[in-house]
């Protein structure tokens, strides 16, 4: 597989949802904030409620790597439901004809709430059928939570393959990695779980293939990551909300490219809520990948950003809507 993934001469990525909103802080190099990139762009003539985008609770990224003088673009999930997806499109000013792959990371309503509506806007602009949505045949069964009080809470369920081909998208189901956009984005297959402490999401469950019932499912086998090698960087790695842990995620990534450096990583690191406890863990092993860019947002948690910033100052950039990231 890694002679066919192609080398980006460059990438930028534009956070379309995140859980946060920040127009106001200052960011190093490379790195441009809601605000300033709409002035610059000359979508933001009066600061105002109705001109800047809306945080929500999920994560939506669009990726565009240059080769060659040509850009290629896929969608990295489509956030938590699709008023605020295209609410926050229209205003970044996304070019939906231009977006021939989606990849929805894994089955959870907070990523692929609004998949339908952006696969409608695609398919609109590009065609019916013209966008390829890279799915994962295990993301489909309900899904829910186990409360402390043994009540299920259930999930939102993740738009259904038929649902997704009436909108316009050829449906490409697989559990194993592939390449989109020419060879520039590669997805990854299952992520093995070898990390100890790393054990998923407690009290995760799915619905039972009878439907009669509900079976645990903390390790979210259905989940994967996006990886672009940029040119004289090394791997930049997308991982929406890092249920399979995100040292198992740069592990498993390294081990893939062993002789490319590991770049960057961006996306949901959920170490928030029962999580939490990992934090020392992960902050510590993540030293071993000598990141340039760390970029939390999405579920991550407020703890953990600290601790993150604390340990790798200089490296973190957490997310939020809008914001553009230049590698």
């Amino acid at each position: 597989m890694s002679s066919d993934v192609a080398v980006a001469d460059g990438l930028e990525v534009l956070v379309i949802v995140d859980n946060a909103t920040d127009g106001l802080s200052t960011n190093p190099a490379g790195v441009v904030s809601e605000w300033q990139g709409l002035r610059e762009r000359n979508r933001l003539q009066l600061l105002g409620g109705t001109s800047i985008c809306c945080a929500h609770h999920g994560l939506s990224l669009l990726l565009q790597a240059r080769r060659d003088g040509e850009v290629r673009s896929l969608l990295f999930d489509a956030g938590p439901e699709g008023a605020v997806f295209l609410r926050n499109s229209r205003i970044l000013g996304i070019d939906f004809g231009a977006i021939p792959d989606v990849v929805l990371s894994h089955g959870h309503w907070d990523h692929a709430g609004g998949l339908t509506a952006a696969i409608e806007q695609i398919a609109g602009a590009r065609g019916a059928g013209q966008v390829g949505c890279h799915v994962h045949p295990g993301m489909f069964a309900q899904r829910g939570m186990k409360l402390p009080s043994g009540i299920v809470f259930p999930f939102e369920d993740v738009p259904a393959p038929g649902e997704l081909a009436r909108a316009g998208a050829t449906v490409i189901s697989s559990r194993d990695a592939h390449t989109a956009g020419g060879g520039l984005f590669y997805i990854s297959g299952e992520i093995p779980r070898t990390t100890p402490y790393e054990t998923g999401l407690p009290g995760h469950l799915r619905r039972s293939d009878d439907g009669t019932g509900w079976e645990p499912d903390p390790l979210l086998m259905d989940e994967r990551f996006v990886s672009v090698h940029v040119k004289d960087k090394g791997q930049f790695i997308f991982s929406a909300c890092s249920h399979a842990g995100i040292i198992n995620v740069l592990g498993h990534a390294r081990s893939l490219f062993p002789q490319l450096p590991l770049y960057g990583a961006m996306g949901g690191l959920h170490l928030s809520g029962s999580t939490e406890r990992i934090i020392p863990d992960t902050v510590a092993d993540l030293r071993q990948f000598d990141l340039q860019l760390l970029a939390p947002g999405h579920c991550t948690g407020w703890r953990a950003i600290g601790a993150l910033e604390q340990a790798f100052a200089g490296t973190v950039v957490p997310l939020a809507v809008g914001k553009r990231f230049i590698a």
